[in-house]
């Protein structure tokens, strides 16, 4: 199966030298981290090391998603990236996993850890092999250029949560930690969400603060609690959940939240905007 690009021309460029000059330009940018990194040797000594990123345009968030990306580069890239992401389409299972081919962008094709990607499938009471859901999802696509700059040793697990409950991501993390020991791979999971849609500036601020919160103190629970409580209209909620809850399997009991920022910071209109953060799970 060979997944085309289906936000190219839009949430990104499709010319390759203008996307490494934005993909540049995000890391440059005064809300990014202010240089372009170089990668990394990987040891594996501290992997997995879990990332929050978000995905909308990179002219929104490209520069928040550069804090997230600074830190696997600077650490080296393990063999596999497990991008996990809300589904906005609708098609598709409650867990699903894009399990054999190769994804398409103008940087070039990735190919899918098949392995990999049928062993989560195997271990999970939910996850199923399924390409509808991704067809036309833009959420782990946006995500797959910011990769190929540095490098294009590596391979990849898509998978789109359909359904975001403690169930799913409690089986999908116990899927991937079970996997991932039984096949001796190292990978990076890589949550992609933004934050809260469509409030004013003032109230994204204050909604956002407390799901940052929660994701600071590593606390999934919390987390699904106050997107409920308070509506917060956060639309990866699940994989950052399945993040927490796996990098806790794993030993890594630490976050941080890099950088935050919203669409009203790059547009000047602050009456609607878009939350964007990027984090690390350590």
């Amino acid at each position: 199966m060979l997944r085309q690009p289906a936000v190219a021309g839009s949430f990104y460029p499709n010319d390759p030298d203008k996307l490494k000059e934005l993909i540049e330009s995000s890391f440059l940018d005064d809300a990014g981290v202010g240089y372009v990194p170089e990668l990394n040797s990987f040891d594996g000594s501290d992997y997995p090391i879990n990332i929050m990123v978000p995905h909308a345009g990179y002219q929104y968030s490209g520069a928040i998603a550069s804090h997230g990306y600074c830190e696997i580069v600077k650490n080296g890239f393990p063999e596999v990236f497990i991008i996990i992401s809300p589904n906005h389409t609708g098609f598709g299972s409650e867990i699903s996993v894009f399990n054999e081919g190769e994804w398409i962008t103008p940087l070039g094709n990735i190919e899918v850890d098949s392995e990999f990607a049928n062993k989560i499938i195997d271990s999970s009471d939910i996850a199923s092999a399924d390409f509808s859901a991704h067809l036309r999802e833009h959420s782990i696509e946006v995500q797959l250029p910011f990769l190929q700059y540095f490098s294009s040793d590596f391979k990849i697990v898509p998978i789109t949560m359909g359904k975001q409950t403690f169930v799913t991501s409690n089986d999908l993390a116990n899927a991937i930690f079970n996997a991932a020991n039984e096949l001796n791979k190292s990978y990076c999971v890589i949550a992609s969400t933004d934050l809260s849609h469509f409030n004013n500036q003032e109230k994204a601020n204050k909604v956002d603060g407390f799901v940052l919160e929660d994701i600071e103190e590593m606390n999934e629970f919390k987390l699904f609690e106050e997107v409920v409580q308070y509506n917060i209209t956060m639309c990866g909620y699940g994989p950052v959940m399945t993040a927490i809850s796996l990098s806790k399997r794993c030993g890594k009991n630490n976050s941080e939240i890099l950088a935050y920022g919203t669409s009203g910071d790059v547009s000047g209109d602050f009456t609607s905007v878009v939350g964007y953060a990027s984090g690390i799970f350590k």
